[in-house]
Order: C-alpha cells, then structure tokens, then sequence
C-alpha cells in the first residue's frame, strides 16, 4: 500500500473508518517530523505489531515557549516523507495549524503534579501544550497503540496519566532511547549542533554513565551522585546545566536515596540548544544477568 497524505481531520477519519470496520489494528506514531532513527524504530515496531500504521506531523505552538525555537524548529517534509514511504507507513496525516486549532479553539490539558517538575519548570506550559495535542490526535486518529520514545520520560508519564484518568481507549508503548554509536541520544535538535557543539553534548552521556557506575559500585545517595555528574558537565564548556534529578518512575518526585526503576534525568544547553537524556536504573537482576551473559561468552 502506498503512503497516503492526509491534510485534513475528516480525510483521515474517513480513511481510517474503512480499515475499522476490518477490524484492523492500528498503530499510531505522533511526531513533530525531522525524523531519525529513533522515530524510525518506534515505526518499525508499529509496523511489526499492527495491521495499519499511521503516523503524524505538527509541529506543535502550545508546546512552545516565547523564546523557544518553534519558527526555526526543522521541518525538512520531503526528506520526512521518502523515510515513511521506505519504512511502508500506511498513512501520513500532516494537517495545517488552522486545521488542529482553528480560531475558536480554547480548551487545554493540564496534569497537575506531573507537568511542573523536571523540564516543566523552565517550560512553563510546555506539558500542557503536549497534553492537548495528543490528546487532540488520540480522538482523531483513535489508535490501538501508541508509540513513544523513552528519551522524553517525563512526556511518556504524562501522556500515560491523561490516558488513565481520562479513559482513553488505547494503549501506550514506550520505546527505549536510541543512541547514536558515541552515546549521544538522537534528537531533532541536535541538527542544530555544529562540530564543535556535538562534541560537548556528549557530557550528558558522559554524566549518566558516571551516575551508572557510581551506582554499580554501590552508591545510592541521590545528592552524591548528582553533584557527581555536575561535575562531569563542569568540564565542557560550552554546557549549562538546566537540571539533573534522580526521580521517582511515576510520580518524577524527586528521591533521597536511588534505587530501580528510578529515573536518572537531566537537560542541558549547549551553548542554545537545550538537551535531554535520561537512565532508568536497573534492576540488580538485571546488572547480574548482564554479568552472566558477559561471563559465558568469555569462556
């Protein structure tokens, strides 16, 4: 099947009310478009998982600030729209500003508790933003699942939040980070990087690999370890450290001690473009499977 270009919220809903009433399971990736591989890997499990895949582009206002890069944010739509027709996305829903929020729109989402923490206190409205449109796409495109990438953690806690308390009749799947081979976490941002600022986002793989080890060899004071990955930071000089926390998985309340499943969470501007990374700590059944697996293929 061809990739199909819908504009409009009629269009697709048009579109996808035939493949329903197969009884067709449909996948769903929301994106803002510059794809990567990390997009890539969320499509292609879709694509292993569901009869039909759909994915979306907007880049989204409400989830900018005022001096956030919304008008410069890339949308290179052609070299977008060859990757999903290669990746065989069945439907490309790509509709206009007018179209999602026409000017009487007025309703936001808010998930108190959850979207003032972390990223949310330099982004004030941020969450929100992210909350309405998905939201929005969720009733538009009314997905079997849904799919998201582990390196936006605080997004993926909100938006399974919205889900749970709002009733919505889909399934969330979180995907882990995909990295590039030195560590770096993909983004579309990181086209803003030259040379020599891809170089120095390297510290925030540096620093939670640093926060991995220390807790490896035992440590679990949440203020040690921290002050132990500002300090990795500290040598990169074009980084400023906006956060780093080592928080609860489902609350993102902040905790003394780390243990697993916690989340190792942190953004950093490289001179203007701000990053986020993260590290869910493992299990030490984990840690003691991954040593056995590294033990036996020793012999």
């Amino acid at each position: 099947m061809l990739l199909q270009i819908i504009d409009s919220i009629n269009g697709i809903r048009q579109v996808l009310k035939t493949f329903k009433k197969s009884n067709f399971q449909i996948g769903f990736v929301p994106t803002m478009g510059a794809l990567h591989d990390g997009h890539l890997s969320l499509i292609r499990e879709a694509r292993k998982e569901n009869d039909v895949v759909a994915v979306s582009i907007f880049v989204n206002p409400l989830q900018f600030g005022e001096n956030e890069d919304f008008h410069h944010y890339p949308r290179p739509f052609e070299n977008d729209r060859l990757l999903l027709s290669k990746e065989k996305v069945d439907i490309l829903f790509y509709p206009g500003k007018e179209e999602i929020y026409p000017e009487t729109f007025s309703t936001s989402i808010s998930i108190k508790k959850l979207e003032n923490k972390l990223c949310g206190k330099s982004r004030p409205g941020h969450f929100s933003g992210v909350a309405t449109i998905v939201l929005k796409l969720f009733n538009i495109v009314k997905p079997d699942v849904v799919y998201f990438g582990q390196k936006d953690f605080q997004q993926t806690v909100i938006i399974k939040k919205m889900v749970s308390d709002l009733n919505v009749d889909t399934k969330i799947k979180v995907l882990p980070i995909v990295r590039d081979k030195d560590g770096l976490a993909l983004s579309s941002r990181n086209a803003y990087l030259n040379n020599d600022e891809r170089k120095e986002a390297l510290c925030l793989f540096k620093a939670l690999t640093k926060a991995k080890i220390m807790i490896d060899s035992g440590v679990t004071i949440s203020g040690e370890i921290v002050n132990e990955m500002k300090c990795t930071i500290k040598e990169y000089k074009l980084a400023r450290v906006d956060y780093i926390s080592i928080v609860d998985k489902n609350t993102l309340e902040d905790v003394e001690y780390a243990k697993s499943g916690d989340v190792i969470a942190l953004a950093v501007k490289i001179r203007n473009t701000r990053l986020i990374d993260n590290l869910i700590i493992p299990s030490l059944l984990f840690i003691l499977y991954t040593i056995t697996l590294l033990l036996k293929d020793s012999i």
